[in-house]
């Protein structure tokens, strides 16, 4: 049942995301961590430290911006390991999300889809990290945790989604990654 759910997975996201035009945009990628716990699956997010440029506080996936010379899937692996300690051999890479801009830090972020063992011993990076956020995958499939509103931003109407979970909220770019991957699993 585990390598299925996986493969159907990996199926999906072959069919499916764009690569945008990063234009003045800077380039980040991101690591959409899941995990499996009997039928049940996971996906694994981070609380960014205060003590952070970008998105102090925020719920957030491993990843931050490609390095000189870095491909966008090794920016991923190497921040998931510089944050939480997750070496770039122990994620089997299922495929890779739609691009995600993100208007108010000017960021174009890829999103990479992989597996993570579970149990690991997990090693956060106070520096980066304040703690992580561990949430079923059902939580997103739920349309009841999900609301949107919209605002404004330099003369356009953006649409931001909001998933909430035992009290947090998750938001943004992050949840517009999550909302893709649940609509790419619950399509067909």
């Amino acid at each position: 049942m585990v390598r299925a759910s996986w493969e159907m997975i990996r199926r999906r996201l072959e069919a499916s995301g764009g690569r945008l035009e990063a234009g003045a945009l800077r380039r980040a990628a991101v690591l959409v961590p899941l995990y499996q716990v009997g039928e049940e699956l996971f996906v694994l997010l981070t609380r960014r430290a205060q003590s952070v440029e970008h998105h102090k506080g925020q719920i957030a996936f491993p990843g931050g911006a490609a390095e000189a010379g870095e491909d966008l899937l090794q920016a991923a692996l190497r921040e998931t390991h510089e944050e939480i300690g997750i070496a770039p051999e122990q994620v089997e890479i299922l495929g890779r999300l739609g691009d995600v801009e993100v208007t108010v830090s000017r960021f174009l972020i890829t999103p990479y889809v992989g597996v993570i063992p579970h149990p690991y011993p997990l090693r956060l990076n106070a520096d980066e990290i304040e703690d992580l956020v561990i949430v079923p995958l059902a939580v997103f499939r739920d349309p009841a945790n999900l609301r949107s509103e919209y605002v404004e931003r330099e003369g356009r109407r953006i649409e931001v989604l909001h998933y909430t979970y035992e009290g947090q909220t998750i938001w943004g770019a992050t949840a517009r990654i999550i909302k893709h991957l649940v609509d790419l699993l619950d399509a067909g």
